[in-house]
């Protein structure tokens, strides 16, 4: 059992513990794709691990900031992030979404929509909605999983990101984004099982207490450095 501090949805920090259960692990009760997560996490260096134990709480400093710069709730703009995060990459996905809420903030929707960005207009239009709706279930409108993972993410929350890189982590094979499989629910539940109880071992064994998300962003960054992606 891991207790941590975080953030509700609005991004206000909670000072009152949430509880998140962890199943103890052996080993030998790991599965093939478990195995290899733990393997990945291995191979991390020192820095690597920082940079990962960092990342999401990073992106939820990215989007506090933008958030009280543009007088809007934390999650609305991790939400905006998340849409447009689609073949983005971060240093830009979070330029486009300041340069997004902008647009909305000092113009009109013609505006936002001529704004240039990295991703596809379906996702423009995903950013979109997001500002203007006052109903807070922004899930419902970034709808694919993997934004919906994403979002929260960065918003803390206990939940794990499931993109090509994650996969590729699992399966153990350097695998370029054109030969990951279409992730239906059914496998992504396994994967973001085999992360949980990965994290598990891992916990148990130095006595940490990382999130899967965590171990998620560590492998992440391991894999991107050994293969050079």
């Amino acid at each position: 059992m891991l207790e941590y501090r975080g953030f509700d949805s609005l991004g206000t920090y909670c000072h009152s513990l949430r509880v998140v259960n962890f199943k103890q692990v052996s080993y030998s009760q790991l599965s093939k794709g478990s195995r290899a997560i733990v393997a990945k996490f291995e191979l991390a260096t020192s820095h690597e691990v920082q940079l990962g134990i960092d990342w999401y709480e990073s992106a939820w400093s990215i989007a506090r900031r933008i958030a009280k710069q543009y007088d809007m709730m934390t999650a609305t703009v991790a939400a905006v992030i998340a849409a447009l995060s689609p073949n983005n990459k971060w240093e830009r996905n979070v330029k486009d979404a300041e340069n997004i809420i902008k647009a909305f903030k000092y113009g009109e929707d013609d505006d936002v929509m001529a704004v240039k960005c990295c991703t596809y207009t379906m996702n423009k239009i995903k950013a979109l909605n997001i500002l203007k709706t006052k109903d807070l279930n922004y899930p419902a409108i970034l709808k694919g999983a993997k934004t919906i993972e994403f979002y929260h993410c960065i918003m803390l929350e206990d939940d794990v990101c499931i993109d090509g890189h994650a996969y590729s982590i699992w399966y153990d094979e350097r695998l370029t984004m054109k030969e990951v499989p279409n992730i239906g629910k059914k496998l992504r539940a396994t994967i973001k099982q085999d992360y949980k109880d990965a994290t598990s071992f891992i916990n148990e064994e130095l006595g940490t207490d990382y999130l899967p998300s965590t171990i998620q962003a560590i492998t992440w960054v391991t894999h991107k450095r050994i293969y050079n992606v």
